[in-house]
């Protein structure tokens, strides 16, 4: 029998956890992966997510994370290079998750690595590993992966994601957006020297990613000229419905890409993952039920994912547009920026948002 059982161990899961545990309610973490390893993410974060870091007591600089300064875009010919109008970093996700489980432990969660194969509501776990776990609460916080008998509702049309590291990238402390047909991708380095990490939200996820990219922008062409593949192949993962926010009451407290999946080109998914595993371990704090937090969330995200949509729509549909505007108007490309930040009326010109109490 446990008190709250979490599932998912990613940026959501150990977050709240470690919320949980720091309010005096350690949870059980149930996390199917012994050593942390990449998940497809584009690996940005900005400064929602430094501030939510900065909370839990991890320092990006010690964890060796790339600060980031600059945004550049590319579409066929054209191109656009502008500041970004807030402090931003690169860290693998398997770095960034494994920091985060060891702060959750070390706040007092418990940590169990087990699948979780069925979760009725009740709520009885069944385990990979044979064991049945009794809980009063459920936080699901299994990423792009839905746990069977608990789909994300309501469904929307989905992409695929990609993810690839890369060795011998000229790119310097910058994100890089790229559309291409098909689709878009962010390019930005890694800790190690001449290393990137490319992301892509594809409608297909056949052909070559290298050259399907490479192919859409004289930029990416320059940039991906001498680039090699540091894994055999992409990570990929299916049906990622961007623009999802969950609408349900019943059932368990969702977070992160379970709860809603802003479209990857903002950047803003790791502290979106983050600041919602806070919100449910406040909310629970508070007595408040799952319908409440849902609800509650989806007030506070109407306004980045909304942005968040017309932004990407307008770079697929109209790409060398979207960079161009980013040329001719500086300003309102940063003041885009801005606003799809899940806690974007905090966002100064350079300072980090104050996480919320």
């Amino acid at each position: 029998m446990s008190d709250t059982v979490i599932v998912g161990g990613g940026s959501a899961g150990a977050a709240a956890a470690i919320a949980m545990a720091r309010a005096g309610t350690p949870p059980l973490l149930i996390e199917r992966d012994a050593v942390p390893r990449e998940a497809v993410c584009g690996e940005f974060l900005g400064p929602d997510a430094a501030a939510a870091l900065r909370r839990f007591g991890l320092d990006l600089a010690a964890l060796g994370a790339v600060s980031l300064t600059r945004l550049r875009l590319g579409a066929g010919a054209r191109e656009a290079s502008l500041d970004l109008p807030f402090s931003a970093w690169a860290l693998p996700r398997r770095v960034l998750d494994g920091a985060l489980r060891d702060r959750a432990v070390a706040a007092g969660a418990r940590l169990h690595h087990a699948t979780v194969r069925e979760a009725a509501p009740g709520w009885t776990l069944r385990l990979d590993d044979g064991a049945r776990i009794d809980a009063a609460r459920l936080l699901l916080a299994t990423g792009k992966h839905a746990l069977r008998g608990h789909p994300r509702l309501p469904a929307r049309p989905a992409s695929v994601g990609l993810k690839l590291h890369l060795r011998d990238v000229a790119i310097g402390p910058e994100v890089v957006l790229l559309p291409f047909a098909g689709g878009y991708a962010g390019l930005l380095p890694t800790p190690e020297a001449g290393g990137a990490n490319l992301c892509a939200a594809v409608t297909d996820a056949r052909g070559d990613l290298l050259a399907r990219v490479a192919g859409g922008s004289a930029l990416g062409a320059r940039l991906l000229r001498d680039a090699r593949p540091a894994w055999e192949r992409p990570l990929a993962i299916g049906g990622v419905p961007y623009g999802f926010r969950h609408a349900g009451g019943d059932g368990p407290y969702r977070l992160g890409d379970q709860l809603s999946v802003i479209p990857s080109f903002t950047g803003d998914g790791v502290a979106m993952a983050l600041l919602s595993g806070i919100a449910a371990a406040e909310a629970i704090a508070a007595g408040r039920d799952a319908a409440w937090f849902h609800a509650a969330w989806r007030r506070r995200s109407a306004r980045p994912m909304r942005w968040a949509g017309i932004g990407a729509w307008t770079m697929r549909a109209w790409p060398a547009a979207f960079v161009g505007a980013a040329t001719l108007l500086p300003g309102a490309a940063r003041q885009v920026a801005r606003l799809t930040r899940i806690d974007s009326c905090r966002v100064g010109s350079s300072e980090a948002p104050a996480p919320r109490a």
